[in-house]
């Protein structure tokens, strides 16, 4: 095309005219008078004035161009002019951070050398024009509220990564972080930034004074005197801490709060905003000007209603002015000046944006009259400012600036063709196009105007004994009453207002979800589509690169707001599809998982590396879903020693590479408020080949072969005749229903893959400022009870009091404001039904993806993991404001998720132990409380059985405390005086979470106990293996505390200062847990199945009797010997030994002994006592501790130690109080021994008189042992434990021992202990008469 002057031959698109001849035909139907004044009336001569029509030259076509020209060069500065406004200034015209030697560190810099991200511990960058005489002025954006300091620096400053600006003579700073101003020294200064807030950093070089202002309000001179004269200059400069980020606006945009007086470091664009101004003027008047032919007059009409008909004068006539105006309009400065603000007063009326067309019909116009880089360049500015405007608007109480801009982006992105370029082109390649779905937080409650919006604050005020709050206070005062109904009434107020600016938002992504415009290429929703799964790749696999995250506050945002768009098409596309199912009930199918049409990057999958999966499960794959892997790509991911999986091709490489020629395209997501970060200090990665497409073979069996995401058309997603799409391969046991358009189930795939990356845990964050709310209530209600109890005489404490009542009731009304604020973005019950309708997408999912068999294998991790998280944040995030149990379904819920736990926590298909693990203890979790054991309870019989066979296999070879911990709580409630919540000697002490599964109320369940009585008395093999794995770790477990004991002792005898790590006192403290949770399963099982200790005839019974015996005694002997070291330590009570007490492990000891000794059958109880009795470690003084008995011997126990509380170093180590060696022997009166008798509370009547009966039948059964206890030679003892007499001899090799010894030895060897000849078979011995 030929360049843009102003002549006779328009140059643009459709419009070049051949001649004059050819013009006077094309605008026939205007004659000559009525055009020239058609354009008189729309290009005004200035200089004319008023001057009559008829005396005015006469205006065409030819001399436009001319006349166009004279017009917009009136009023041009002269060169001499231009050069006088630069005076007081150094450096290059535009303006830019230094990023070739103006800086210190390792730091992010934008593209447009504006936006820096800290990537060492304090970097440092100034930019490239300094100041030296006159105001100037310059903004930071504030992309993250951390450490930076920023302001002014000379160029003598010298940085490093410990000193930054205003740590140096010469330089000046303001610390928003620390809210304090710096300049080698530092003093408290302005107010508290925060993500989203604007600085405007100001110097006036004529008086020597330093300001700063936040978000247009001054703080105040921070610097006044400040370093003048010959040789110094000021230059912007900032330093910030690692993963910091800011944006600088030097003046390259229009300044947000310009300050009278002051101009910015680089001059505004003065020519070209006079011109934009004259041209959007001309525009202006075409729009509101309509030639009536017939009439042959100009009349005056609303431009809003402004069609882009095709009439050739107008048309003509906007491509001179579009001649001019089109390059002006791809400058940033006048696209936010000029172009946006005109936009912007469009939609200013109010109503819908359908309401205004006339942004669609300009949109037209921009396609039509300027080239394809000039409209691709304006659009990019456009939204870039709009971003940034929505973003860094200040937030008021009706959220209007917000509203505002969001508006205006909805009525661009209606147009087809710009909405298309800007989804392909901008949206998630050059803009943090998500903060678009982001309403950020008010940090300052004042400023966002929640005061007059919540005039009225309240927070609960009652609580009961664990600190939680009450559900229902029965006894709410009326003053109460009125001002939590006021509060709530502020709160609806202020949702109702953030629902508007999410419905708009939800209305931009309706836009970008649509699938019907296919007139302009491909639909929309297919390239959000591939751009999307390139989003959540970049924050799946970015994990060396943290500036390419999404931030997780905009990923909760973005969520829900998709959430809503997806379900309203899903449920569109079954009002015309009625077959189809409706989004309640959506899931995604399991060929998603194994057919390679998805790219899950290197997610894991449950049956391990996709790679592995390919090999192993390939005939399972032909066989059940008529899938053939492609060879090349099993042979490829065969060689490929790396944790690449070959399905995702180009994820483990940068899309877009072979786009661009195999150049890399910059990452999408990044830390700047607009731009993407092209890191301008690090290397790129090589870039390997995209793999190609291939035909499809034949239908019957489909060869797959993974396609980039890059690749993929609509076919490919959606399928076409003979083609299932995105749901290519359904295994047999898929229905064969439509479930809806394929393109949406990848989206709510990428759904629950967002939830899993940082969603979840966003919404576990913010849950701290409900948990502030509730500790500032207790300690304000605290130190209101203490001032009613303070004396009147101590009027000194009652100020102090006062003054923190006071502190307490302004941080609480600033932050139950703050809490309305995010109870309505991210807690409202509108949020809550988004996360349970993804549970249950889960759920359905997990579900279909288990039917398939093997194929199970190769559906993500992530799916569990959400099914799992999404449970617990409604559980534990959105109450009590919003309670679980009015959830549409909620028990049927409950049960599905109990059938997946219980099913998959030992399923052999999946394979990875982080998952294994996390199932494990969400079934721990579930048991713990009551509605969800009940879910457990109602899965199919089956299922429940064959979950307590799992939870019994041995306790060897696989992560068994958890399990313990899930049969401990089946148990819970039944044992002997294990009602309890928390321990007897802890009631005192404030738990640190009343909601810990562990501190639940006992829920004992039957059903399961029956269940696993059932399976341990059928399968006696099981329940050997079984009993024999719980008394080894036992045995373990319990060793290893009495050896940590020792230790903690030992340090404590020292005469010096001793250090115990903390690390060493929570091994300890859970190696005693563990003792009693092993202790606590024992008592269940000879509860519940007493024939495998006390039936003989079964195989193993006596040699699981002998043994539990012999713990039993060690553990009562450890535990209630003289002076013993169990005693002292407990009394020294030291942190992070609290759980240790007498009263636990004694008390689950005693149940096992009731259970045995005086619940049992007769002949059950004399086995039990003879074998207890037998075992050489019995001394009876020990059970008569149980009641406080036993004389001297157990009165001597009660050991004490000085009153030297335990200090807690800061740095972890523990201070162990020394305490004299014999410290128990002495000690004061008061400090009783143990006695089940003092727990009148937790264990009953009928529980004691069980004891005092098993003490009298060990009395007296021990005394008639003694009697008839004949004196053994040590010839006839067993010469492996000197403890029993001879009872059994091997064969073929005649070696002699006791039972006990050779069963415990067979059990895990078969060779003789004496000649290593393999024992076939053991018979009884007894000794003959004569010898």
């Amino acid at each position: 095309m030929s360049s843009k002057g102003g002549g006779t031959a328009l140059t643009r698109r459709n419009y070049r005219l051949a001649s004059d001849a050819d013009k006077a035909r094309a605008t026939g139907i205007v004659n000559e008078k009525l055009l020239s004044d058609y354009l008189h009336h729309v290009f005004p001569s200035t200089k004319q004035g008023p001057a009559l029509a008829s005396l005015r030259k006469p205006l065409g076509f030819q001399d436009l161009g001319a006349h166009m020209e004279r017009l917009l060069s009136e009023g041009e500065p002269t060169e001499e002019s231009r050069d006088q406004l630069i005076d007081g200034r150094l450096g290059p015209q535009t303006v830019v951070l230094d990023h070739t030697s103006g800086f210190e560190g390792l730091l992010f810099v934008d593209d447009d050398l504006l936006g820096v991200i800290g990537h060492s511990n304090f970097s440092s960058i100034r930019a490239t024009t300094c100041v030296y005489k006159g105001k100037w002025a310059y903004e930071v954006l504030i992309s993250s509220q951390g450490l930076m300091q920023i302001g002014w620096c000379t160029l003598n400053c010298r940085f490093n990564q410990e000193e930054g600006v205003g740590d140096t003579p010469d330089s000046y700073a303001y610390d928003g972080n620390r809210v304090r101003k710096w300049n080698v020294t530092t003093t408290n200064y302005g107010k508290s930034w925060a993500a989203g807030d604007i600085v405007s950093c100001l110097i006036d070089l004529d008086e020597g004074t330093i300001t700063f202002c936040l978000n247009g309000q001054s703080l105040g001179t921070a610097f006044s005197n400040i370093k003048m004269g010959p040789g110094i200059a000021y230059f912007p400069a900032i330093s910030l801490s690692f993963k910091e980020s800011v944006a600088f606006n030097f003046g390259s945009r229009p300044l947000r709060y310009p300050v009278e007086g002051y101009l910015p470091l680089q001059n505004p664009p003065a020519v070209d905003l006079v011109k934009a101004h004259k041209l959007l003027g001309y525009i202006k008047t075409v729009l509101s000007t309509a030639i009536d032919t017939q009439e042959e007059r100009l009349v005056e009409k609303d431009c809003a209603s402004w069609m882009l008909h095709g009439e050739p004068t107008v048309l003509i006539t906007l491509a001179h002015i579009f001649n001019h105006f089109a390059p002006l309009m791809c400058k940033v400065y006048l696209v936010e000046d000029v172009l946006m603000s005109f936009l912007l007063g469009i939609l200013e009326g109010g109503g819908s944006v359908d309401e205004h067309p006339l942004i669609q019909q300009l949109l037209d116009l921009f396609w039509l009259l300027m080239e394809d880089y000039e409209v691709n360049e304006c659009l990019k500015q456009l939204m870039m400012s709009l971003l940034r405007a929505y973003r860094f608007s200040p937030i008021i109480p009706d959220l209007g600036f917000q509203i505002h801009y969001l508006r205006l982006t909805t009525a661009i992105l209606r147009h087809e063709k710009s909405r298309k370029y800007l989804l392909s082109n901008v949206l998630f390649d050059v803009l943090r196009s998500v903060v678009f779905f982001y309403i950020k937080t008010p940090l300052r409650v004042k400023e966002a105007g929640l005061e007059e919006l919540i005039p009225t604050t309240w927070w609960p005020t009652r609580f009961d004994k664990e600190g939680k709050n009450e559900r229902e206070p029965k006894d709410e005062t009326a003053d109460e009453r009125l001002r939590r109904r006021a509060y709530e009434r502020g709160c609806q107020r202020l949702k109702k207002r953030i629902e508007v600016v999410e419905e708009l938002q939800v209305q931009i992504l309706r836009l970008l979800l649509n699938n019907k415009d296919k007139g302009t290429g491909e639909a929309s929703r297919y390239i959000f589509l591939n751009k999307f799964r390139k989003f959540l790749q970049e924050n799946a696999s970015n994990r060396g690169h943290p500036t390419a995250l999404c931030p997780p506050e905009y990923m909760v945002c973005f969520l829900h707001r998709l959430v809503t768009a997806v379900r309203t098409y899903w449920d569109e596309g079954k009002r015309t599809s009625p077959s189809s199912i409706s989004s309640e009930d959506a899931y995604v199918p399991p060929q998603l998982f194994y057919n390679g049409k998805v790219d899950y990057f290197d997610l894991q999958r449950l049956g391990g590396l996709l790679s592995h999966l390919k090999k192993a499960l390939k005939d399972d794959l032909a066989s059940k879903a008529n899938i053939i892997i492609d060879p090349a790509e099993i042979q490829a991911t065969s060689m490929d020693d790396l944790d690449e999986d070959e399905e995702s091709g180009a994820a483990q490489r940068p899309f877009g590479a072979t786009a661009m020629g195999g150049a890399l395209a910059r990452p999408s997501w990044l830390s700047s408020p607009t731009l993407g970060r092209a890191n301008r200090f690090l290397s790129t990665a090589a870039v390997s080949l995209m793999t190609p497409r291939r035909p499809l073979a034949p239908p019957e069996k489909v060869k797959v072969r993974t396609l980039a995401v890059e690749q993929r058309t609509e076919e490919d997603i959606e399928g076409s005749h003979g083609n299932d799409g995105l749901l290519l391969g359904r295994p047999l046991e898929e229905p064969d229903q439509p479930i809806a358009e394929k393109s949406l189930l990848e989206i709510v795939d990428g759904i629950v893959m967002m939830y899993n990356l940082s969603v979840h845990q966003q919404l576990g964050k913010m849950v701290v400022v409900s948990d502030d709310v509730h500790e500032y209530a207790v300690a304000l209600k605290d130190t209101e009870e203490k001032i009613a109890r303070c004396p009147a005489r101590r009027p000194d404490i009652l100020d102090e009091l006062q003054k923190s009542q006071k502190v307490f009731a302004e941080k609480l009304n600033h932050l139950s404001r703050r809490l309305a604020w995010i109870n309505a973005t991210i807690y409202s019950k509108e949020k809550m039904l988004d996360v349970y309708w993804l549970l249950r997408v889960c759920i359905r999912t997990i579900e279909h993806a288990d039917n398939t068999g093997s194929l199970f294998a190769f559906a993500p991790e992530f799916y569990l993991n959400v099914a799992m998280n999404a449970y617990s944040a409604l559980k534990n995030y959105f109450s009590p404001a919003n309670s679980m149990e009015e959830l549409p379904g909620y028990e049927e819920t409950l049960t599905q998720l109990a059938a997946i736990l219980a099913k998959h926590f030992a399923d052999p298909r999946i394979v990875g132990t982080d998952i294994k693990d996390s199932l494990m203890q969400a079934l721990a979790s579930y048991v713990c409380y009551p509605q969800s054991l009940r879910a457990v309870e109602r899965i199919p019989e089956e299922q429940r059985v064959a979950m307590m066979r799992n939870l019994l296999a041995p306790y060897e070879q696989r992560p068994w405390a958890q399990t313990n911990w899930i049969l401990v709580r089946l148990w819970r409630g039944c044992g002997f005086g294990y009602r309890y919540t928390r321990l007897p000697h802890l009631l005192k002490t404030k738990p640190e979470d009343a909601n810990l599964p562990s501190l639940q109320k006992p829920c004992p369940s039957l059903l399961l106990q029956r269940h696993m009585a059932e399976l341990l008395s059928m399968d006696k093999e099981m329940a050997a293996s079984f009993l024999n794995s719980v008394l080894n770790q036992l045995n373990w477990a319990f060793s290893e505390f009495i050896g940590m004991i020792q230790e903690i002792q030992q340090a404590a005898e020292r005469p010096e200062r001793n250090f115990v790590d903390t690390r060493q006192l929570k091994v300890c403290a859970t190696c005693f847990d563990l003792s009693v949770s092993l202790l606590r399963v024992l008592e269940m099982t000879v509860t519940l199945v007493p024939e495998i200790f006390l039936d003989w005839s079964r195989p193993s019974a006596e040699l699981l009797l002998r043994r539990l015996a012999q713990l039993l005694n060690q553990v009562l002997n450890r535990v209630t010997a003289e002076r013993n070291l169990f005693d002292r330590v407990v009394n020294l009570r030291l942190p992070g030994l609290e759980s240790v007490d007498h009263y636990p492990i004694l008390v689950a000891v005693t149940g096992i002994l009731v259970q045995i000794l005086v619940e049992g059958e007769r002949q059950g109880i004399s086995r039990a006592a003879s074998v207890l009795l037998s075992d050489p470690c019995f001394q009876l003084h020990s059970i008569q501790h149980l009641l406080g008995e036993g004389g001297e011997a157990s009165s001597s126990t009660a050991t004490t130690t000085p009153n030297i509380p335990p200090v807690a170093e800061p740095q972890g180590p523990t201070v162990v109080p020394s305490i004299p060696p014999a410290a128990g022997a002495t000690g004061p009166a008061d400090r009783k021994h143990f006695s089940l008798h003092a727990y009148t509370d937790y264990i009953s009547e009928e529980e004691e008189r069980k004891v005092e009966r098993m003490l009298a039948f060990l009395t007296e059964e021990s005394k008639q042992a003694a009697a008839s206890t004949a004196p053994t030679s040590e010839e006839d003892l067993c010469p492996i434990c000197y403890a029993h007499s001879i009872s059994a001899i091997f064969k073929p090799c005649s070696h002699k021992s006791c039972k006990a010894c050779i069963n415990q030895h067979l059990m895990n060897n078969k060779d003789c202990f004496f000649c290593k000849a393999t024992i076939t078979g053991v018979e009884d011995y007894s000794k003959p008469a004569g010898s």
